[in-house]
């Protein structure tokens, strides 16, 4: 088992910065590849970022390309999303979900909701105009 806890939301005017972390505990962190997701009111979940188990791979939404940043620190155990130039549109719950990374490496990086076993209870960000 992996438990995940997100912090970080908050309200922000557009154009401003916030970072998300992603605190986890259970089982090996670091064998884990997590992903960033948001889900708007009435909207399925959506994938923003993610990131392998060393965070030598990095993977993003065309929509928060240039924007976002995820890293991790794997001694710490913990998942980053920095948030830049933040517009309406993003506003959200923002989740971090984790999966048992295969051995070697995947030939695709999970970007489905359903790829993935573990789950935060997410944290709300809110960006007015």
């Amino acid at each position: 088992q992996v438990q995940l806890v997100e912090s970080g939301g908050g309200l922000v005017q557009a154009g401003g910065s916030l970072r998300l972390s992603c605190a986890a505990s259970g089982r090996t962190f670091s064998t884990f590849a997590v992903g960033w997701f948001h889900q708007a009111p009435g909207k399925e979940r959506e994938f923003v970022a993610g990131i392998n188990w060393s965070g030598g791979s990095t993977y993003y939404a065309d929509s928060v390309k240039g924007r976002f940043t995820i890293s991790r620190d794997n001694a710490k155990n913990t998942v980053y999303l920095q948030m830049n130039s933040l517009k309406p549109e993003d506003t959200a719950v923002y989740y971090c979900a984790a999966d048992q990374q295969p051995v070697g490496d995947y030939d695709v990086f999970p970007t489905q909701a359903d790829e993935y076993d573990y789950w935060g209870q997410g944290t709300q960000v809110t960006v007015s105009s």
